[in-house]
This record gives C-alpha cells, sequence and structure tokens, in this order.
C-alpha cells in the first residue's frame, strides 16, 4: 500500500440494514416486517419517525479515521422508508446505489457492497480504514479480506441485531447508539434576534378617512428572516469535530487545535477563520464560549467545557 501522510476513509453503508436494525431495536424485534414499515403508510410513518437514524452522526464518527474519500449508501431509494434520507444523504456527498428490492424485505445489498469494497481497495492503495456500516454476519468474510489486505476495518451497528462474529472480524466496532446518545452542547454565540413584526400586522387598525391610508395600514407587515450567522454555524463545526476528536485517544478530553482544526476542515472543507475576520485559528476558538484552551509550550490545545 501506497505510503501517506494522512489516512483516508472509505465508508459503505447497508442502508436497508440500518434502518430495518433501528426500528427493530425501538419497536421490538420484527416490527419492521410485522408493520410494513418499508411502505412507510398508516402507523408505521410515525413510528419510523421515532426510529430515524442520524446518518450524519455516522459520517462524523467515519472521519475522525482521516479525509473521507468514498462513501456509499446501498438501498432501494424508491421505498418510503429510505426516501426520506435521500437529501440528508445527498448533502452529505453520499454516493447512493439504487438496489431493487426483490425479496419483500432486505434487498441483499451485501453482494453488491463486498463487490465494490474489494475493487475500490485494489484499484485505490491509498484507501487506509474501511467502515462497514452494518452488523450482518453475512459481512465477516469481507472484514476479514479487507485485513488480510491491510487495511483497518471498522464496523458500526446497532444493538440487538449486530452478530457478535462480525465485531469480532472487525478492528474497531461501535454501536450506533455510542454514537448518537449524547446530545451536543450549546453553544454561546450572540447571534442578533429578528424582531417580530406579526403582532403589529394583526393588530386592529384604526378606521380612518382617507382610503390611501387605510391602505397602508392594512397592508401586511413582514420581516424576512435574518441570514445565518457564518460565527455561530463555525462555533457549532468546532463542536461537532471536538466531539467527534473526543472519541479518539485524549487526555482529559484535550485536543490539539491542530488536530481540531484539521477535523474541522474534514467536516466542511469550507471552513477559513480568517472568513470570520479572525488573524488566526486560536483567536477564533477563544471566541467561543463552549470550548476552553489551554497552552503547554508552543502547544495549543482545546476541549469542550
Amino acid at each position: 500500500m501506497a505510503e501517506q501522510l494522512d489516512p483516508r476513509v472509505a465508508v459503505y453503508i447497508d442502508f436497508d440494514n440500518i434502518v430495518i436494525s433501528q426500528y427493530d431495536h425501538i419497536h421490538g424485534r420484527g416490527s419492521f416486517s410485522k408493520d410494513k414499515a418499508r411502505n412507510g403508510a398508516g402507523k408505521a410513518a410515525e413510528k419510523l419517525q421515532q426510529a430515524t437514524v442520524d446518518i450524519g452522526e455516522v459520517l462524523d464518527f467515519a472521519s475522525s479515521f482521516g479525509a473521507v474519500a468514498i462513501s456509499r449508501a446501498y438501498a432501494d431509494w424508491a421505498a418510503p422508508a429510505n426516501t426520506r434520507y435521500q437529501k440528508q444523504l445527498i448533502d452529505r456527498a453520499v454516493d447512493l446505489v439504487q438496489l431493487f428490492n426483490t425479496a419483500g424485505t432486505k434487498n441483499g445489498a451485501d453482494i453488491r457492497l463486498a463487490i465494490d469494497v474489494v475493487e475500490d481497495l485494489f484499484r485505490l492503495e491509498d484507501i487506509s480504514h474501511v467502515v462497514i456500516v452494518a452488523g450482518d454476519s453475512d459481512y465477516i468474510p469481507l472484514a476479514q479480506r479487507v485485513r488480510r489486505m491491510g487495511r483497518v476495518v471498522v464496523g458500526v451497528g446497532v444493538t440487538g441485531s449486530t452478530s457478535a462474529a462480525f465485531k469480532s472480524a472487525c478492528d474497531e466496532f461501535s454501536f450506533y447508539e455510542d454514537l448518537v446518545e449524547d446530545p451536543a452542547p450549546p453553544v454561546d454565540v450572540p447571534v442578533e434576534k429578528a424582531v417580530a413584526a406579526a403582532p403589529i400586522a394583526d393588530a386592529p387598525q384604526p378606521e380612518v378617512a382617507k382610503a390611501p391610508t387605510r391602505r397602508r395600514a392594512s397592508a401586511p407587515v413582514t420581516t424576512a428572516a435574518p441570514p445565518p450567522d457564518p460565527q455561530h454555524a463555525a462555533a457549532e463545526l468546532l463542536v461537532r469535530a471536538l466531539r467527534v476528536a473526543q472519541r479518539a485517544d485524549t487526555v482529559d478530553g484535550w485536543v490539539n487545535a491542530s488536530s481540531a482544526k484539521q477535523q474541522m476542515k474534514r467536516l466542511d472543507a469550507g471552513f477559513g477563520e480568517k472568513k470570520l475576520g479572525f488573524k488566526s485559528f486560536t483567536d477564533f476558538v477563544r471566541s467561543v464560549d463552549a470550548v476552553e484552551t489551554k497552552e503547554d509550550g508552543s502547544l495549543r490545545f482545546v476541549r469542550l467545557k
């Protein structure tokens, strides 16, 4: 495998597997099939909402191992249970692989996914980590083969639906619930609040003699929503990056500032502190109330409060 400075990660998601497993984890084993949740009709629609999968957390976790070079999700994207995730995945630059459902339950993504993994690893020698988001025992031979090819295998699965043998076949394994159970701490960055104009528009207007005046008074008053605050968004990005980085081996949660910035760039390639008016990354970090910093000689560290 070619020598490289920054690890590169390939993420493969058996999306049907993770959606069904999460649904059964929340509502009981076999509930997805029993409720015919794939069609997303009736009560199943509400239950699907309760068992929503936050794939963004999974991708953030994958980025903690290095730059994500490949991300693919395999499913029948015409099925209502999966269709509602399309925008979320496309916004995160995930390649949606269409697999037509012929069995009435799962679509047999394991064969297609396994072929793609092996083909990608032969073609791209710089891939150092392979993240398999599934849990089926069907993926054991794939994990074993990837390890024999000298890559690190990271598994992600749902509690109650993950094979113990698959976990053993991985170099590292995390349960989906462990990636999302802790909500992000609030980010205290001043944001200018818009003045609500609705009460003015709805208030009764006095009758006036002149028609032009009456037309102006009765016209609805609207105030455009303020544009997103880029500093607030950057602060939230920093919090996300630190949450991801702190899953790795850190001392009391302290993360090297340069590593934190690198992780932020992995999550959002458009980040740049100079665009926000800061001379340095350290100045930006110090402006975020949700984090704290310390210095050790020439090194600077940051962590969540």
